[in-house]
């Protein structure tokens, strides 16, 4: 399947066919594809919960709603950011690139290159990740704006601005999953309705976690469950050109 022909193919299917089970093997390779989205800074705060526990499965129906995209899907996967874990990350990305520059990049240049990767990863990213009641954001926003008087400068720096990109990278990773996911000849049903909090905990997850969406997976049940023909708001109304 060509890359169009998965884009055309992907819809958001409400109602799985229960007599055709998936191959838990390949939903998990389309996940392994997943990390392979861009992602802000390489921190990769995300996580997957791969769901195939038939008794687990059933407990997730009510706190999405009782929605048949999920009581008729044989598998599920939650995608979960993990702002929290943004220290490890930083580290482990660090010590990647320590290695990545003495194997790739010319010698005269490596030792400046490393500092530059110290100096982001190590400072940074800390700084910029860091949490606190939205009061580390709010004197960051100071700085940046001040900052931004006297030369172009990234101005999204507070607490809620980092969320939102954490949650949209996470978004990509999603994205990636399903058209992965199509081209497997699968489908799948990204999710915003549910109870996060009741998610979080069937998953036992930490308080710093958070629910980014969940996608149903499964084998679509003909036509049913696809909204009829795809809506799209005409292309002249959203492509600008300057």
């Amino acid at each position: 399947m060509t890359l169009e022909e998965a884009l055309h193919h992907r819809r958001s299917v409400r109602v799985y066919d229960k007599e055709k089970g998936i191959d838990t093997q390949k939903v998990k390779h389309c996940l392994e594809l997943a990390t392979l989205a861009p992602n802000s800074s390489n921190m990769q705060l995300w996580e997957f919960y791969h769901i195939t526990d038939p008794d687990l499965l059933e407990k997730f129906i009510k706190p999405c709603l009782d929605q048949k995209a999920i009581s008729t899907a044989p598998e599920l996967v939650v995608f979960v950011t993990r702002q929290d874990l943004h220290r490890r990350r930083a580290h482990a990305v660090l010590e990647f690139e320590r290695g990545n520059i003495a194997r790739n990049s010319p010698p005269e240049r490596q030792q400046r290159r490393i500092k530059d990767r110290e100096i982001y990863y190590g400072k940074l990213m800390p700084t910029l990740y860091s949490r606190f009641f939205g009061i580390l954001g709010f004197f960051r926003n100071i700085l940046l704006t001040t900052i931004s008087l006297f030369r172009p400068i990234v101005r999204q720096v507070t607490e809620a601005d980092v969320r939102v990109v954490v949650h949209k990278t996470c978004a990509l990773a999603a994205q990636t999953f399903m058209i992965a996911m199509a081209n497997e000849g699968l489908d799948t049903c990204p999710l915003e309705g549910f109870d996060s909090g009741r998610v979080k905990k069937l998953l036992q997850l930490p308080r710093g976690a958070e629910i980014n969406m969940i996608i149903s997976c499964g084998i679509r049940k003909g036509n049913e469950g696809i909204w009829g023909e795809r809506y799209r708001v005409p292309f002249a109304e959203v492509y600008h050109k300057r």
